[in-house]
């Protein structure tokens, strides 16, 4: 059994052997205590007490210097989880229990060690469970309703299952669960008496043409740039799908729609009778939209009201328009816009682009083998 000598004792020791001149066997002999002690205590009393001082703040140092890389590299590992519940804080210190010391990282997270085991026995509290319990009876929910339930319609079903719960604890697991209600888009619906219409409906979806300049469709999109919006309106042949007229301007009244099918008639001056189909928008609806009409022996058509159907072709080449290259751009400007959309629209989409509609070659290309067989 080992024996707990005090420091006078070891000192007096030390003294019958190196003032005195005593052997270490004979002290240790006379005084009950092993070689082996003696020995130890006399090489520590002959290190010069300067030295032995400074091996101790040495020694100190490195404790110290040991305790702030620890403490360091938990602060590293654990800033995301400092001001977060203390729940997440002992997950972390679950996870870097054969990293770190339990004590130290509970220093560090400025957390309870005694509520770290507690929270090891039982992680989840008796409300958690409740919650979750719940939380899988709301995703049945649901899921039964095709996504359309919110929380009020929820909390009805719940409690007619036999559930004592609030409709405000039910939004927030739902919240929680990213579980939201699919009701679609809100419109506003204005009722008039009498709807006015420009033209009648010639095209009746017949999208698909024998000759070139049988038919032309016509809408207008807009673009975002940092600018402010840009208004497209362009001109398509149903023929070939080719965009034979285009504008671009910062407004959107009838002079954009009256230049691009002024361009399409430019490009096409042999064409009479033909169909130009739109919508009811104002722009196709205005005066100056019509008479241009009439000048050029053109007949207006437009689409029945509600109907996006009616004008498929051109609502088409406006989705691959932005898909294929708006939406991978960001504009500027304006003028940086008209560049981009006149790249894509005259020598991408007319030139080069496969068009499935056509057989996988462009309007450009189809256009010519028609002509080349006429």
């Amino acid at each position: 059994m080992n024996k707990k000598y005090p420091d006078e004792f070891k000192q007096e020791a030390v003294r019958q052997v190196i003032e005195k001149g005593h052997s270490v066997p004979d002290v240790a002999k006379r005084l009950g205590i092993s070689d082996k002690s003696l020995y130890y205590w006399v090489s520590k009393a002959k290190v010069p007490a300067s030295q032995s001082a400074e091996q101790e703040e040495i020694r100190k140092l490195k404790v110290e210097l040991k305790r702030v890389t620890e403490e360091r590299n938990i602060l590293k590992g654990g800033r995301r989880v400092l001001c977060k519940r203390v729940k997440e804080k002992y997950t972390f210190i679950k996870s870097r229990l054969n990293v770190y010391r339990v004590n130290t990282m509970c220093r560090v997270l400025n957390v309870h060690r005694s509520g770290f085991y507690a929270w090891l026995k039982e992680p989840q509290s008796k409300a958690e469970k409740a919650n979750l319990r719940l939380l899988k009876q709301i995703q049945a929910s649901y899921v039964q309703s095709g996504g359309v339930y919110g929380s009020p319609r929820i909390t009805h079903e719940l409690r007619r299952l036999g559930e004592t719960c609030g409709e405000n604890r039910v939004a927030k697991l739902m919240k929680q669960a990213k579980l939201k209600a699919n009701i679609g888009y809100k419109r506003r619906y204005f009722k008039s008496s009498t709807p006015h219409i420009a033209a009648d409906n010639h095209l009746q979806q017949q999208f698909v043409v024998c000759e070139p300049d049988t038919a032309w469709v016509s809408d207008i999109t807009y673009i975002k740039t940092y600018e402010g919006w840009l208004y497209l309106a362009v001109v398509l042949d149903l023929f070939s799908r080719k965009v034979i007229g285009w504008s671009m301007q910062q407004t959107m009244t009838s002079d954009i729609v009256i230049k691009a099918l002024l361009m399409a008639v430019w490009r096409r001056p042999k064409a009479k009778d033909v169909i130009v189909h739109s919508d009811q928008g104002s722009q196709y609806a205005s005066g100056d939209y019509l008479d241009f009409l009439a000048a050029h022996n053109l007949i207006p058509s437009m689409s029945r009201r509600g109907h996006c159907l009616d004008n498929a072709v051109a609502e088409s080449f406006f989705h691959s328009l932005k898909t294929e290259r708006v939406k991978r751009k960001v504009y500027a400007t304006r003028r940086e816009a008209k560049a981009d959309l006149f790249d894509y629209i005259e020598v991408f989409y007319n030139r080069t682009r496969l068009h499935s509609h056509l057989g996988h070659v462009s309007p450009d290309e189809y256009e010519n083998t028609y002509s080349q067989a006429s």
